[in-house]
């Protein structure tokens, strides 16, 4: 606690809880009803299997027949043809009503088999947990000897299902990332809305926000974010007091260790010889930029379509911790991300250059997903192997040991991505009130 602290007058107090409307808006966000949330199953991979294969099943009662299940699999897919048979136009072309659906079969997430078809599809869902060595292509070896006595043409596909952009280890499993189930639900509630159960329909929605907050898909949490941030700039005396006399965690605490107490947005600081720039945190989660990337894309320009998320770059870094089920141990991982940029060409090209250079370097830590360039895609994370395990998540040596590895790990991730910057240094942009002043300084 720093004893130098200046309590906030009554005057100060006031301005930030009585009546201030935007912090009304952040509380009331908070405060929003969700049963998923409400019972502490959004973490939980094996919650998130049940849900799946209850939507993927066209027998069961949400309304939805064959139709997600023909998209979501079509989806995998695509752009996987020379895998061969069932490609994703013979997927949207197929009867799929008589698909057999089961969870946790043979230690399989979900397992889809479609008899009439010779068509069966092995899911391995990854929500919050990591792949192991081999795991993916044993299922495959599974499925093949119990029914291939039986079905000798049977078509086995894996699906890889992450919340990250994490690749398959086995080359026959094909990657999908659970920001594509945002993609896909909403518009098949929407084009049907009229033959879904009110209550059904809601469920989905609220599964929907779950996802969406966990991809970095949630344009409101990202606004409340934006909000939340500017409470703290203009109040920042009285929430420092609360936070300094209020409760904090053990991954705040083992931040402040590594990173430096008593952190604003925009300030520098330096972990081991390398040196950030400062954007914000919560009890779970810390962002920053490598200061590189700041000063070779400039601190006085904006980007258009990211002046509302993060620090307002095209691109983010951030720490994360996870905790494991069982609640005691967890994972923190590291993340950098592409955001979402308005200028489609410039996207791309800020994809392509960072993904040739760590070729060009010999950098497998960098991994983009295929559909990362897709017009329309707004968020893509890039960094493969990003995790530490800790075994306490309530040790905040360890978690500090932990951050300090995983910045260290990718420092060379972060210097190649720096020197890739300078050349879109020209599609940033002067504010209207930042062009005028530059504008009567140059008069």
């Amino acid at each position: 606690m720093n004893l130098d602290f200046a309590f906030p007058t009554q005057k100060e107090l006031e301005d930030l809880f009585v009546n201030n409307r935007d912090l009304h808006r952040v509380g009331a966000y908070l405060n929003r009803f969700n049963p998923i949330r409400t019972m502490r199953m959004e973490g939980m991979e094996i919650r998130h299997s049940s849900i799946l294969a209850w939507l993927l099943d066209p027998r069961e009662t949400h309304g939805l027949g064959d139709k997600f299940l023909r998209a979501f699999l079509c989806e995998a897919m695509r752009g996987q043809s020379g895998l061969g048979s069932p490609t994703a136009l013979e997927i949207a072309q197929a009867d799929l009503r008589d698909a057999e659906v089961r969870r946790e079969w043979q230690q399989i997430d979900i397992f889809i088999l479609l008899p009439r078809l010779n068509w069966a599809f092995v899911i391995e869902n990854k929500f919050n947990s990591s792949q192991h060595e081999g795991q993916l292509a044993k299922y495959a070896q599974r499925v093949k000897s119990i029914f291939e006595p039986q079905e000798g043409a049977l078509k086995v596909r894996g699906v890889f299902l992450t919340l990250y952009d994490e690749v398959p280890q086995d080359e026959n499993f094909v990657p999908i990332h659970y920001a594509a189930i945002c993609e896909i639900l909403p518009s098949l509630i929407e084009d049907d809305a009229k033959i879904f159960n009110s209550d059904v329909r809601i469920f989905i929605r609220h599964y929907i926000e779950i996802i969406q907050e966990a991809a970095g898909m949630n344009e409101e949490r990202n606004e409340m974010e934006a909000l939340a941030r500017q409470l703290y700039r203009s109040h920042k005396k009285v929430l420092d007091f609360v936070m300094d006399y209020g409760a904090t965690t053990d991954f705040i605490l083992a931040m402040e260790a590594t990173l430096g107490e008593g952190l604003d947005y925009g300030d520098a600081f330096e972990v081991d010889g390398q040196k950030f720039v400062f954007n914000g945190h919560s009890n779970l989660q810390v962002s920053f930029l490598p200061s590189g990337w700041i000063e070779s894309l400039g601190d006085e320009l904006n980007w258009s379509g990211c002046e509302n998320w993060w620090a307002g770059y095209p691109l983010i870094c951030w720490l994360q911790l996870h905790d494991d089920q069982e609640g005691t141990s967890g994972r923190l991982r590291l993340y950098a991300e592409v955001g979402p940029i308005s200028d489609y060409d410039f996207r791309k090209s800020l994809i392509e250059k960072i993904a040739d250079a760590a070729q060009l370097q010999g950098l497998r830590s960098v991994s983009f997903q295929k559909t990362a360039m897709d017009e329309g895609k707004k968020f893509s994370k890039f960094l493969k192997g990003n995790e530490a395990h800790v075994s306490d998540t309530q040790n905040i040596e360890e978690i500090e040991k932990a951050m300090r590895s995983l910045l260290k790990k990718f420092e060379s991730v972060f210097q190649v991505v720096g020197n890739v910057l300078p050349e879109f240094k020209r599609f940033g942009y002067l504010s209207p009130l930042e062009n005028a002043a530059a504008t009567l300084a140059k008069e």
